[in-house]
C-alpha cells in the first residue's frame, strides 16, 4: 500500500516513528544514540557514502523530530552534513557549445569569467562568475544553462541561498514557513521541526492511568484529511484517533464556517479584504507587501477560531491541530495563538504516532465525523474559500457583490498584491494560498496529487449541514 510520495517522506517517517515510540514508553533520552541504528542495523550504506554519515545525518534528523534548534525560531531547519549532494548549481556550459568565432559571451561578460581552452569551447570560472546570466542571454546555441538546486527551485520568495560550504541556508527574515523546500529536497536535508514528543506528552498527562477527571484532549482535523490515508476509511481515521487517546476529534472545517461567516461581514463593510487562512500567505504580505497589512482580514484562521471556541466552553483542555501545513507550526507560536492551540501535527506526523502504538486503523470500525458544511470542507482546495464567502453573504442577506481573486500557490499571490499595490486589480478579494492547489498540496500530506481535489469535493458534498449557518449554529 502507497503511504508517501517519496522514499525521503518514508525515511523521516521512520525517524518520527522510533521517536514517538520511545516516548510513548518515557525511554527517549536514555535511548538516543541507538535510534539511528535501529533503522540502519547493517554495516551498509544505503544512501551514502558510508554507515557513519548516515547515522550521524539520522542523528539530526532525531534532533528535528524531538523539536530541533531552540535558538531557531524558524520551524523549518536545514541538517548541514546532509545538504553535499546536489550540484553547485549557476550557470554552466553544456557540450551544445560549439566553440563558435563570435565569443558572445565572452564580450558581454563584465567579470572575466568566461575563457576559452585550445578548441575554443567556452569555461566558467566560478569564482569570478556573479550569476547574472548575461552570457546564457547572447548565446546563440543557448549552450549556457542556469541551474539551481530543488530548494532554491521551490522557494518562490528566495529565501534560500548557499553558505561558504555550499549548504542550504535559509534566510529566516524571508522565510514564510510554507515547506515547499521541505517537500522537494531529494536528500531531506531540509526538514520542518516536530512537535510530537510534546503531542505524545499531552496525550499521556491527559489520559493517565486512575485519574478521575482528566484533561481533555481535542484533536481538530483539517478538511485536507479527506484526500489523504487512502489505504482506509475516513471514520478509521477518526478512531484511530480516539485509540491514541483523544477525546473528541472535530471538523477544522467547521472553524471554516465561522469565519465564512465573519469574513463575509467584514468584507461587505471593508470593501476590500485579503483572506488570513493561510499562516504562510498572511507571512507573505506582512513581509514583502507589508504597506498591504491593513487589508488582511482580521479573522483569525478556521484552526485558531475552532480553537478559541473549543476552550471557551472547555478551558482546562488541550487542542491539537493535525494537517496538511508547516506553517499552521509557525502560526501556533505566535502570541495571540498560543492559548489556544497546544500543538501542531502534519499527516505525516500522524501516520508515525499511529504506527509507533501498532495501530492498524484499516482494522477499526469507522467513527463518524460530521458538524461542517459543504462549504467549510471545501476551504481544504484553492477557490473554496471564495466560494463560502460569496455563499455566507447569500444566507446572511448581505448585498455585497464579491469579485474574487484566487490565487494558487505563492508566486499567483505575489502577482495579484503586485496588481493591488499598482491600483490594477480587479478584485475585491484576494483568496491567497501558499501552496498550489491550496492545502491538499500542503508540504506535511502523505501524498500529493490532481485525486485529492476530488477527494475533498466528494468529502464536502457528504455534509449532512444544509448550509453554512446551520452548521455553526448546531455547533453552539
Amino acid at each position: 500500500m502507497r503511504k508517501f510520495d517519496t522514499k525521503v517522506q518514508h525515511l523521516k517517517y521512520k525517524v518520527l516513528r522510533e521517536v514517538a515510540r520511545l516516548a510513548w514508553e518515557g525511554r527517549l533520552l536514555e535511548n538516543l544514540i541507538d535510534i539511528p541504528k535501529t533503522i540502519i542495523p547493517g554495516k551498509v550504506a544505503t544512501h551514502r557514502c558510508c554507515v557513519y554519515k548516515e547515522r550521524a545525518i539520522l542523528g539530526e534528523r532525531v534532533k528535528i523530530a524531538m523539536g530541533g534548534d531552540k535558538e531557531i525560531e524558524n520551524v523549518i531547519e536545514v541538517i548541514d552534513i546532509a545538504c553535499d549532494e546536489c550540484p553547485v548549481g549557476g550557470y554552466e556550459v553544456t557540450s551544445a557549445c560549439r566553440g563558435c568565432l563570435a565569443h558572445r559571451c565572452e564580450d558581454v561578460c563584465r567579470f572575466g569569467a568566461l575563457s576559452f581552452d585550445r578548441n575554443h569551447v567556452a569555461h566558467i570560472d566560478k569564482s569570478k562568475c556573479k550569476e547574472c546570466g548575461a552570457c546564457a542571454k547572447v548565446c546563440p546555441f543557448t549552450a549556457i544553462v542556469g541551474r539551481k538546486r530543488p530548494c532554491q527551485n521551490a522557494c518562490k520568495v528566495k529565501a534560500i541561498s548557499m553558505d561558504e560550504n555550499k549548504a542550504a541556508k535559509i534566510d529566516n527574515d524571508k522565510c514564510i514557513q510554507c515547506g515547499a523546500c521541505v517537500y522537494q529536497c531529494p536528500f531531506g536535508a531540509i526538514s520542518d521541526k516536530s512537535y510530537l514528543v510534546k503531542v505524545i506528552d499531552i496525550l499521556k498527562e491527559g489520559n493517565p492511568e486512575g485519574k478521575d477527571n482528566p484533561n481533555k484532549v481535542y484533536a481538530i482535523l483539517a478538511p485536507a484529511i479527506s484526500s489523504q490515508f487512502s489505504y482506509a476509511r475516513l471514520g478509521q481515521v477518526v478512531s484511530g484517533l480516539k485509540t491514541l487517546g483523544f477525546h473528541q476529534v472535530v471538523e477544522a472545517a467547521l472553524g471554516a464556517d465561522m469565519v465564512a461567516l465573519a469574513e463575509a461581514k467584514e468584507l461587505s463593510e471593508k470593501g476590500f479584504l485579503t483572506s488570513s487562512c493561510c499562516p504562510a500567505f498572511v507571512k507573505y504580505i506582512k513581509t514583502f507587501q507589508p504597506q498591504l497589512t491593513e487589508f488582511i482580514s482580521h479573522n483569525p484562521s478556521p484552526m485558531v477560531t475552532l480553537a478559541r471556541f473549543i476552550k471557551s466552553t472547555e478551558p482546562d483542555s488541550k487542542v491539537i491541530f493535525i494537517g496538511p501545513c508547516i506553517a499552521k507550526k509557525g502560526e501556533a507560536q505566535l502570541d495571540e495563538v498560543k492559548p489556544y492551540v497546544d500543538a501542531v501535527m502534519t499527516f505525516e506526523e500522524l501516520q508515525a504516532l499511529f504506527d509507533s502504538r501498532d495501530i492498524d486503523i484499516k482494522e477499526l470500525d469507522d467513527e463518524e465525523l460530521s458538524g461542517a458544511s459543504y462549504f467549510g470542507r471545501i476551504f481544504a482546495r484553492t477557490g473554496g474559500l471564495s466560494e463560502a464567502a460569496a455563499q455566507a453573504m447569500t444566507e446572511q442577506g448581505i448585498d455585497f457583490e464579491i469579485k474574487p481573486m484566487v490565487c494558487d500557490g505563492i508566486e499567483a499571490c505575489k502577482t495579484a498584491l503586485l496588481k493591488k499595490s499598482k491600483g490594477v486589480l480587479d478584485a475585491n478579494f484576494i483568496e491567497g494560498m501558499a501552496c498550489v492547489g491550496g492545502c491538499i498540496g500542503g508540504a506535511g500530506c502523505l501524498t500529493h496529487g490532481e485525486r485529492n481535489r476530488t477527494a475533498v469535493d466528494n468529502y464536502g458534498k457528504s455534509s449532512d449541514k444544509e448550509s453554512i449557518s446551520s452548521a455553526v449554529s448546531s455547533a453552539e
